[in-house]
């Protein structure tokens, strides 16, 4: 297992990523001081049990996500109220969504 972390600069200040790497299975997050971002590996149902916001960037296991460099590359997939009140859209460019959740 490989753990890779990476600070992304937004003009509202930085999100953080995190990258769990195992041999051919890999969790990615991004996080802010609002929401969080994921890939689908997260349930968002059970994300908003716990009352956070957050969104689900598209990657789907024939277009992987794959590392951190290009996470900001994608588009929002789904979103939970939470994320939503906060102005982060399903379509939405993950950069763009990078500047609400700083």
């Amino acid at each position: 297992m490989e753990f890779i972390t990476k600070v992304f600069q937004t003009k509202n200040g930085v999100v953080e990523g995190a990258h769990v790497k195992w041999a051919g299975f890999s969790l990615l997050l991004v996080s802010g001081k609002k929401a969080f971002l994921t890939c689908g590996a997260f349930d968002l149902e059970a994300i908003n049990a716990f009352g956070a916001a957050a969104a689900i960037v598209e990657s789907t296991p024939t277009n992987l996500i794959g590392n951190l460099d290009r996470f900001p590359n994608r588009k929002i997939m789904k979103v939970n109220a939470k994320a939503e009140a906060l102005g982060i859209t399903v379509g939405m460019d993950v950069k763009d969504a990078f500047e609400i959740i700083a």
